[in-house]
């Protein structure tokens, strides 16, 4: 079932690409958008750190994730495992989408809202591995490898690459 298409939300991400909806497993609260935003926003500047998820210390781009989702959420919904740079070419699996389909909604791509996750994969044929929050129509915050937590534009390079939005729970 896909989710249906909504008039008063201007799509940030082009083109088209369809994903089922699901549900996750989070009993959480509601939060609006607007606490996402602000939460991730605040993590602008922290360093890279592999496996790391503390703001102004370090993190890497699920760590940013894992610290809006406490801010917002209070405690984690699962424990993360250990991984290495390359979890995702050795594994195969689309572990990281699995992972936030247990915890958060999936919703079509062109459906994308400010606050919402997105994960990235690098080539088609490999998992989606990188991970970012939409903070407007073409922005989206992101830690990545040799830079601190910053602001980049969702250009065409990016967008080719987004593979999974998902929704954190109770917002929209």
């Amino acid at each position: 079932m896909t989710s249906p298409v909504r008039s008063d939300v201007r799509n940030p991400l082009a083109p088209t690409l369809s994903h089922n909806k699901g549900r996750g497993g989070a009993a959480a609260s509601a939060a609006p958008h607007g606490a996402i935003v602000a939460e991730a926003v605040s993590w602008v500047g922290t360093p890279y750190r592999h496996q790391a998820s503390l703001k102004g210390v370090g993190c890497d781009c699920l760590g940013l994730v894992r610290g809006v989702w406490r801010a917002v959420y209070g405690d984690e919904p699962e424990a993360t495992p250990g991984y290495t740079p390359d979890w995702a070419e050795a594994a195969r699996r689309e572990t990281l989408a699995q992972a936030a389909a247990r915890h958060m909604t999936a919703v079509r791509v062109d459906e994308a809202a400010a606050g919402d996750v997105l994960l990235f994969r690098w080539r088609g044929t490999l998992p989606a591995k990188h991970a970012g929050i939409l903070v407007e129509a073409g922005r989206f915050v992101h830690a990545h490898q040799g830079a601190a937590v910053a602001f980049a534009a969702l250009s065409p390079w990016w967008r080719r690459r987004v593979a999974f939005v998902f929704r954190f729970p109770g917002v929209g």
